[in-house]
């Protein structure tokens, strides 16, 4: 179950980069229109004549300011739009589209229902707003995030669909934005209803937030440090910067949500005097982090490499800091030491909440747009003045980081003999440079070259046949597989990857900045690549391959059918919350989530055995099929509590003869789930299952189908 969270969360996270990549371009459109078109900032530079209002430059930078605020303006819609393109395995400009239906229709039904009750006046101050001009709540991205995730989900369970012939034409992709325009039809209605609740405790939680002080900032850049590793920091910042979790202010009379929107809208507002520090204390603590503290941790670990390992440890250090001081991306270089020495990693997380608390102490308001670096420094503290931003704080403490993250990681490093770059006696610093040996082997093809990495990702992912999808964020190619155990991170990691994370079926390659080329090469390979690109050393496996394509051409002669021996809604096997089960690694069959608590046999035939611990029965019908009737998830742990057996092994039955009695209440409160596998075992080749009704179903009603060809 956890794996499973582990791998929603990374897709969601992954989701939100999409979005999130406009808004560099767009904070550089509103951080340069605004600062040039501030009066206030013109006069004290004397530009004021060449630049001030009716001048040639001031209209240009004033579209400028324009065009980035639209951007900032909108990011419900772009939210809805991103995470749907994110979250949909298969033709994403279909999910992309029915989310944009989607959205408008939900606000579009909020706005009937505010009507209904007697218009704004009658709702809670500050509640209502104008989205892509519809009065509607004030839902912020979050509304965009749930109709993204909404819609995602509707279309990757429905665009495949089939419908009758008469309505064929609406089948399939088509169906998808008709489905969700009738769904959040219904959601916009319950929204209004249940949006204000959430709303308030939005606000509470973000009181709380505020209330607490330095000691809630230094937690909150600790947190979002330690969340780089798991790739979950998208999800956790996220709702600081654009909801009320971060906080709410009036700026020119509209009351703003989320610590950036704040900081924006008040960018984007000339009588603005001072940027509201209750905001950038959620961004602003990362800019001694990324500029100054990680480049004095690069020099550490430069220095105390060993001599004939510093060339090609520095060539790889100076470049992650670079980019760390540059564009505040920090991954190269904090995974350059995460695994090898975790003891730094903590350290430096504990120093990066104790950045941001110290930054707010000080009182910066510079706010970013992506990450800390130089640019955003720039554009966003140093352009806007110091009585503005108090940008200055960021050099003088920044200065102390470097020299505190270089002797402190010197030592720790010496002190405790830690493996960082050039101090292993292994050859480990030069899988950085594979490539480089992969090039060379194809002649200095640079074609050849990016084929051979992506045929490396490809085989470390198990093949393109364990390949589900592939995505990327800033600076990790994210990969999910259908089979785990194959993932061979050894080689991943000789495609030049800092590290690689992976838990269930979600895997991260961490490569850097430039991970969408990577992303991009490994998509157009994908597409050409042969499915058994992986030599197959199992010849029975080749074997079994071969006799399932042929049975597929054979006729059926008999299908056996097999009732539920429960009462519930049933699913596919597949979906079933469990890696195992779910494989089809016991076997092919169904699932019933039971609402009823007896379990009668499924057919006439014999109880093979029933487990010691009562959660499991071996049935073996009249017919010759073997049944594995498995109750809940994991309720083996349960030890026999909540289950009654009200028959016994070899026991000859009728089908809906009682077999156990459950107390649903106590398995739902004590197990992973209640979801039943009902499976058909020791199945011949010439045999296939069919899921016969997907969803209610009563005990002794048809559930499967088992074709036997010939």
């Amino acid at each position: 179950m956890k794996d499973k969270i582990f791998g929603v969360l990374q897709r969601v996270g992954r989701s939100f980069m999409l979005p999130i990549a406009i808004l560099p371009v767009a904070g550089l459109l509103l951080g340069v229109g605004g600062s040039f078109t501030n009066e206030t900032m013109l006069k004290a530079y004397g530009l004021w004549e060449i630049m001030g209002p009716g001048t040639v430059f001031n209209a240009i930078f004033e579209v400028m300011k324009q065009a980035g605020d639209i951007v900032f303006a909108n990011l419900p819609i772009l939210f809805a739009m991103g995470v749907a393109i994110g979250m949909a395995k298969r033709e994403k400009e279909v999910a992309v589209l029915a989310a944009a239906v989607a959205f408008f229709v939900m606000h579009a039904s909020i706005s009937a229902m505010i009507t209904i009750h007697g218009g704004t006046e009658n709702m809670l101050s500050g509640s209502t707003a104008s989205v892509c001009g519809i009065t509607s709540l004030q839902m912020g991205v979050f509304g965009g995030m749930i109709v993204g995730l909404g819609t995602a989900a509707l279309h990757n369970r429905f665009h495949k669909i089939q419908l009758p012939q008469v309505l064929s034409f609406f089948g399939g992709s088509r169906f998808v934005p008709i489905v969700s325009a009738l769904v959040f039809t219904v959601v916009g209605i319950a929204m209004f209803y249940i949006w204000p609740v959430v709303q308030q405790g939005i606000y509470m939680v973000g009181n709380v937030v505020q209330a607490s002080g330095y000691a809630g900032t230094w937690v909150y850049g600790l947190m979002e440090r330690l969340l780089i590793p798991f790739g979950l920091h998208h999800v956790f910042y996220m709702p600081f910067w654009q909801t009320a979790v971060g906080g709410t202010l009036e700026v020119g009379g509209v009351l703003v949500e989320g610590a950036q929107n704040i900081f924006f809208a008040q960018l984007a507002d000339p009588t603005v005097e001072k940027f509201a520090v209750s905001a950038t204390r959620f961004m602003s603590g990362k800019f001694p982090l990324m500029i100054f503290g990680l480049p004095g941790a690069a020099l550490a670990m430069y220095k105390t490499a060993k001599k004939d390992k510093q060339q090609v440890a520095g060539g790889l250090l100076l470049s992650a800091a670079l980019t760390s001081m540059l564009t505040g991306i920090t991954e190269p270089i904090e995974f350059t030491f995460l695994f090898v020495a975790p003891i730094l990693y903590g350290t430096h997380c504990i120093l990066a909440g104790a950045a941001y608390m110290l930054m707010h102490i000080f009182e910066v308001g510079v706010g970013m747009t992506f990450s800390g670096g130089l640019i955003d420094m720039f554009l966003f503290g140093v352009l806007q003045g110091n009585a503005k931003t108090n940008w200055i704080w960021i050099v003088i403490v920044g200065i102390g980081y470097f020299v505190v993250y270089y002797f402190l990681f010197k030592f720790l490093i010496e002190k405790m003999d830690l493996k960082t770059p050039g101090r292993d006696d292994s050859e480990e610093v030069k899988l950085y440079r594979r490539d480089d040996v992969n090039n060379k082997k194809n002649g200095g093809n640079i074609a050849s070259k990016k084929d051979e990495v992506s045929a490396m990702i490809t085989r470390g992912l198990g093949g393109k046949a364990n390949i589900s999808d592939v995505d990327c964020c800033a600076t990790r190619l994210r990969c999910t597989v259908f089979d785990a155990k194959l993932v061979k991170e050894a080689t991943l990691k000789a495609t030049g990857a800092s590290g690689v994370v992976y838990k269930g079926n979600g895997v991260q390659i961490i490569y850097g900045p430039h991970v969408t080329v990577i992303k991009s090469n490994l998509e157009e390979y994908l597409e050409s690549a042969p499915e058994t690109e992986e030599i197959v050393e199992d010849e029975s496996v080749q074997e079994e391959v071969k006799k399932e394509t042929s049975a597929e051409d054979l006729k059926v002669v008999e299908t056996i059918i097999i009732s539920s021996p429960i009462t519930g809604v049933a699913a596919d096997l597949e979906q079933a919350p469990d890696e195992v089960f779910a494989g089809k690694m016991l076997g092919d069959g169904g699932t019933v989530l039971p609402t009823d608590g007896v379990v009668v046999a499924p057919e006439d035939g014999e109880i093979g055995f029933i487990f010691d611990t009562k959660h499991a029965v071996g049935f073996i019908t009249d017919s010759g099929i073997s049944l594995l009737i498995h109750m809940g998830i994991d309720t083996v742990k349960l030890n026999g509590e909540g289950f009654e057996v009200l028959a016994e092994s070899g026991q000859k039955v009728k089908k809906g003869t009682p077999i156990l009695k459950l107390n649903l209440d106590y398995i739902k409160k004590n197990a992973p789930s209640l979801v039943s596998p009902v499976i058909c075992t020791e199945l011949p080749d010439n045999q296939k299952v069919r899921l016969l009704t997907n969803g209610n179903v009563k005990k002794g009603e048809a559930l499967l189908a088992v074709d036997i060809y010939a």
